[in-house]
């Protein structure tokens, strides 16, 4: 056989060899789509009887089977004469939280009849969940500030504060997780002041809700307009695309003046929350500028 003979042989093995590699070339694999970094995540509420009690607490526990990532309040019809002493998740350094407790008292004589509400931020287990905690000195100081820190490998998903021994003459003015819309946050900082001279020891407790590192969790924040106005209202929400694991507020320039009325998480049993409002009223008559800052702990949806 010739060589020319030979080479036309071959070549519709070669071409069949092609066309192979580029059927094949053409097959292409779908690209997984990007899970959620909270499954199941809802919005649990309970609210206390309302009455004109000087004092009333209130808990909020997540659905069986899920886990406490985040908490929020409201205090109804107060309108800044009740102040939140205790938002207290559930859990420990080894035991995940499932509930969160809510503890309010009168600031002032109040002879109207007022009500509590819990917000339980909920989820299907999440990974590495835990509670840890961190407690200011005991002493008589107007003005105190603490930090928790979540363990070196974890993020903070949602925040808790304490005030012990002051029953309803302190106010937390700072509630401020770390972060930023590009960074995890990791821990946060409890502010609180004396609302009236007290001349007891008091002290306050930071609660962080630390995870193992969810996917996209940043720290989102929002602030309302400086002004000398008796309310300020505002909301921080999540990026497009995340959902609400937990939040925060701050108060600036009032110093012990204002006290936060609404830590509201949106959402609900069925819905997961994507936003957070900060309700804050003057305690007492206060002619200064002030403003009041949301923060939105945000996470893939």
């Amino acid at each position: 056989m010739s060589a020319q003979a030979a080479a036309r042989r071959r070549r519709p093995r070669a071409l069949t060899l092609v066309l192979g590699v580029a059927v094949a070339a053409a097959v292409v694999v779908p690209a997984a789509p990007a899970s959620a970094a909270v499954p199941g995540l809802v919005r649990i509420a309970v609210t206390s009887a309302s009455n004109s009690n000087d004092f009333r607490s209130v808990t909020a526990t997540c659905p069986v089977g899920k886990v406490l990532t985040g908490t929020g309040y409201e205090l109804n019809g107060a309108t800044g004469e009740a102040v939140v002493d205790d938002l207290r998740p559930n859990g420990g350094p080894a035991v995940a939280p499932t509930a969160v407790t809510v503890g309010a008292y009168e600031a002032e004589a109040f002879a109207g009849n007022w009500s509590l509400t819990a917000f339980a931020i909920c989820a299907n287990p999440v990974a590495g969940l835990v509670r840890v905690s961190a407690s200011s000195a005991s002493n008589s100081n107007d003005f105190r500030s603490v930090t928790a820190t979540c363990p070196v490998g974890k993020v903070l998903t949602g925040t808790g504060h304490e005030l012990n021994g002051i029953m309803g003459e302190g106010v937390v003015d700072d509630f401020r997780p770390n972060g930023c819309p590009a960074v995890a946050p990791t821990a946060v900082t409890v502010g609180a002041y004396e609302a009236d001279a007290f001349a007891g020891n008091w002290s306050a407790t930071a609660y962080a809700i630390c995870a193992s590192p969810l996917a996209g969790l940043v720290r989102t924040s929002a602030v309302s307009p400086s002004d000398s106005n008796d309310f300020h209202s505002v909301t921080a929400a999540c990026p497009l695309g995340k959902v609400l694991t937990g939040a925060g507020y701050e108060l600036n320039g009032i110093m012990g003046e204002g006290v936060v009325d609404d830590f509201r998480p949106n959402g609900g049993p069925a819905a997961a929350p994507a936003a957070v409002t900060s309700g804050a009223y003057e305690e007492d008559v206060f002619t200064g500028n002030w403003t009041n800052t949301a923060y939105a702990i945000c996470a893939t949806a």
